[in-house]
């Protein structure tokens, strides 16, 4: 292995391998394997040992048969014995080469191994006499050979843009970043679970629309050849999961991927994953409530209780949460009432005295929603609902029961995360026909993220919606918050970058 410092670049360093795959194959072995039966991964093989061993009288004779198999990413050659550590998906594990042992050839051939390679070994697990638990190889087998060679000298890749474009390398060079994906995968995993629990179906709807909807977002276009007509990548599934409820399903959830044409920032990505759900005969009030249920039994599943740090600070996700009305909320931290007008221009000059930029393309709805962006939420670090938004940015919520100017909506913030959106949903189809063509009028006005006509949808309301409340969790935002992640690009396995030239 050690040949490898005296080759500088990389395509050099490629070469080399394959003169070794070679070398490898012209002794008859084939650098590729199909298949090599483990006895056990290497955690496993390591807690047995560990359990043998709290037993026995004499600790020093503890010893188990184990096949094990890992990818080469250390090798130390002392003449004629070598050690080696192994890596599996869970482990690492130091493995001792005796030339005596595993015999001359197999010894020499030692030398035609790389780090990155992918070996399987047959031996006995004990501790060495330095107290490291150790399999001693009795036989090895290739069963990869690795033609490139493991990033910044194997000892972690850094570079962030990298680290992204190459995943793969990512996860071979820095292992944490296998925890931070196992983390996001207890998130749904528990997420699921506790949904099917309390009688919530998992549904899958299209992914292609012809017509836009569910939110207030710009779409990605895209074209079906035999119809001969443009379709839309889903921005939402809410208006699909909201015709099974007025079909008789009475709670339905979707876990799945959202497109969104927009841009490109900590917190946003083009591809994103969403869970929503449908509750009938339930309200914004009611969910509210189950909704920081679900969020506690997430964080303690995955974090091991309500308490944890998200970017220097700790977060204490203890029931209750604290809730705060929206206007409340901005009178609080912006220092303005948004309450005392309903005119445009007004609004305006309230937002601007507290330090918000509005541009002429937004109404009143969207005032207020700026001014709760740029005030409000950088203040929401410790779980928070904000709730009752304006009826101009909320096209499917209901109409608050109190007064018509706002809606049964909310929304719960961690760390200054957005974490998910939820309302007493829009019944009424008559309502609902009103609201999409003041949406129309927004577009007109220059809002491309306005929500545009769905004549089908109305159709399905005018059939019948049971009182129903809905909700939806960005999973990625909630997957930074749990793995203490400053970047959404960090919990995406791929995520979107600018193509390279």
């Amino acid at each position: 292995m050690s040949e490898e410092q005296h080759h500088s670049t990389e395509e050099d360093l490629r070469q080399h391998r394959l003169d070794k795959l070679e070398r490898i194959r012209a002794r008859g072995d084939e650098p590729f394997k199909y298949i090599f039966e483990r006895s056990a991964t290497i955690a496993e093989a390591r807690a047995a040992f560990e359990e043998q061993e709290s037993t026995a009288e004499d600790k020093a004779g503890v010893q188990i048969a184990a096949a094990l198999a890992g990818r080469v990413v250390s090798f130390r050659d002392h003449g004629k014995s070598a050690f080696a550590d192994i890596r599996d998906e869970h482990a690492r594990m130091q493995v001792y080469f005796n030339q005596r042992k595993v015999g001359e050839a197999a010894f020499a051939a030692l030398s035609d191994l790389d780090l990155g390679d992918f070996i399987g070994v047959n031996g006995i697990v004990h501790r060495t006499r330095t107290g490291e638990i150790t399999i001693f190889a009795e036989s090895y087998t290739l069963l990869t050979k690795s033609l490139r060679a493991l990033p910044e000298k194997y000892h972690g890749l850094t570079d962030v843009e990298t680290r992204y474009r190459q995943r793969y390398l990512d996860l071979v060079a820095n292992p944490e970043v296998l925890d931070t994906f196992r983390k996001r995968i207890k998130l749904i995993d528990t997420m699921r679970s506790w949904l099917t629990a309390r009688g919530f179906l998992e549904v899958e709807t299209p992914m292609l629309h012809p017509i836009p909807g569910g939110a207030s977002a710009r779409p990605f276009i895209t074209h079906h050849n035999t119809y001969d007509c443009d379709l839309y990548m889903r921005i939402a599934p809410e208006l699909y999961l909201k015709r099974l409820i007025v079909g008789g399903f009475e709670r339905v959830f979707e876990i799945n991927r959202n497109f969104r044409n927009e841009g490109v920032d900590t917190r946003h990505n083009p591809e994103f994953t969403m869970m929503e759900l449908y509750e009938a005969y339930q309200d914004y009030l009611g969910l509210m409530d189950e909704t920081e249920e679900l969020f506690c039994a997430i964080i303690d599943a995955v974090n091991g209780g309500p308490e944890f740090e998200y970017q220097g600070t700790v977060i204490n996700a203890a029931r209750p949460w604290k809730r705060l009305a929206l206007f409340d909320a901005i009178k609080e931290y912006a220092g303005i009432d948004l309450t005392v007008t309903r005119d445009r221009d007004e609004a305006a000059k309230l937002a601007k005295s507290a330090g918000v930029k509005i541009d002429n393309t937004m109404g009143y709805g969207k005032i207020v929603d700026e001014v709760m962006s740029a005030c409000v939420k950088p203040k929401l670090v410790q779980p928070t609902f904000l709730y009752d938004y304006p009826v101009e940015i909320s096209p499917l919520a209901k109409k608050h029961r109190d007064n018509p100017a706002i809606t049964e909506r909310f929304q719960a913030f961690i760390g200054t995360l957005e974490l998910c959106n939820a309302f007493s949903e829009l019944n009424d189809p008559i309502d609902q026909r009103d609201r999409f063509m003041q949406q129309t009028k927004e577009r007109e006005r220059g809002d491309e993220e306005a929500q545009r006509l769905d004549e089908d949808f109305i159709t399905a309301l005018e059939i019948g919606m049971p009182p129903t409340a809905g909700l939806g969790i960005g999973i990625d935002r909630l997957a930074m918050l749990l793995t203490n992640s400053g970047s959404i690009r960090d919990v995406i396995l791929f995520p979107q970058l600018r193509p390279t030239e």
